[in-house]
């Protein structure tokens, strides 16, 4: 890693450590971290996509809320690329034209943010790798999740809901975009679990874009090879996926309930499919932890300044570098655990879940 020696202001470090994840928006952090570094920085945020709805609805809002904490008169630059590489090519070069002091780059491809990679660290510009690893480049951090460990999980909670008759059953593989690292983990780590259960992984698709409407074809096309009886389950890396994957099955005539279907996320429409029986499970990533995390690396960054102590907690070997990293846990949510994960954590509140028809789904299952 290239270094950017600057001085050490110990006071600064020592506050900004001692706000910790859990004191976002408090006046101590505001009026410590503004006073020592309030300076006008621009911190570039460039997201993927907008199929899945945790960008826009969760990332970016906690994102920036964090920064405007820790620094009121920062601004940050943020752009959603929708899934091109190349437009995510010419935001990351408007960002770094209009001054970028630090790149928060979660990469629709990271095979072809190369160019700016080597643009910003030619500008000194650090970037802090989100969400997604890039391999083979000189980034500064990596803030994400265990993501082989993700999918181990994944496909633990499906061969859980099968049982002791899981041996010899078939199952379908929905794996995310072929262009995301994050998805060749998850597939590595189901494979891990699946591959030594005795199950068969009857078909299985790599789906560009994470598209729920492309999964739906490729879930069409498994039940008509299969049959309507040919499956056992379903391992979807994703909960937008899984949606068309379970639209799929109920055109087909196949009662979703009957074929248990994972998922990631824990968007809100999964959460009430899971309350309903559509869906079985999904995965809980505390993804707010992992928006302020990344946000107090860009403000340090940014600020010229060290990561606060105690953030980092690993170091990720992506091909050029060993990149302090961190890495954090994701859970597995059933409607059995739905209170004491994402409803305890104030990711999703009862008011966005228990609407209309799902009403009676939460008073039985105890939220509310």
């Amino acid at each position: 890693m290239r270094s950017r020696s600057t001085p050490l202001i110990v006071a600064v470090v020592t506050a900004l450590a001692a706000t910790g994840l859990a004191a976002c928006g408090s006046d101590n952090e505001d009026n410590g971290t503004a006073g020592a570094g309030g300076e006008a920085k621009k911190i570039a945020l460039l997201l993927p996509e907008t199929k899945t709805t945790r960008y826009e609805a969760k990332d970016r809002p906690l994102f920036t809320a964090k920064v405007k904490a820790l620094c009121p008169k920062c601004t940050i630059l943020y752009s959603n690329a929708s899934q091109d590489a190349a437009k995510q090519q010419q935001q990351a070069e408007a960002a770094i034209t209009n001054g970028a002091d630090v790149l928060v780059l979660d990469a629709v491809d990271v095979k072809s943010v190369g160019a700016i990679i080597k643009h910003a660290n030619q500008k000194k510009i650090p970037v802090i790798a989100y969400d997604r690893l890039i391999s083979d480049a000189d980034i500064d951090y990596y803030v994400s999740f265990d993501n082989v460990l993700q999918g181990r999980i994944q496909a633990k909670t499906l061969l859980d809901d099968l049982g002791a008759t899981a041996d010899g059953k078939s199952i379908v593989m929905v794996n995310g975009a072929p262009t995301d690292p994050s998805a060749g983990d998850y597939k590595k780590g189901a494979h891990q679990v699946f591959d030594k259960s005795g199950v068969k992984v009857a078909k299985e698709y790599d789906t560009p874009d994470w598209s729920p409407d492309k999964a739906q074809r490729q879930m069409e096309q498994a039940i008509t090879a299969l049959g309507k009886g040919g499956f056992a389950g379903v391992y979807s890396a994703n909960d937008g996926m899984a949606s068309g994957i379970i639209a799929a099955m109920k055109s087909a005539g196949i009662k979703p309930s009957s074929r248990p279907t994972t998922g990631g996320d824990s968007e809100a429409a999964a959460i009430q499919r899971i309350l309903t029986g559509e869906q079985y499970s999904t995965i809980y990533l505390a993804i707010k932890k992992q928006a302020e995390t990344s946000a107090q690396l860009a403000v340090a960054a940014a600020q010229g300044k060290p990561a606060p102590a105690g953030l980092v907690n690993a170091k990720v070997d992506n091909g050029t570098e060993q990149v302090p990293s961190v890495l954090l846990s994701p859970i597995a949510v059933t409607k059995d655990n739905i209170n004491d994960t994402v409803i305890k954590d104030g990711f999703l509140t009862p008011a966005e879940i228990c609407t209309g028809p799902y009403a009676a789904a939460c008073a039985k299952a105890g939220i509310g």
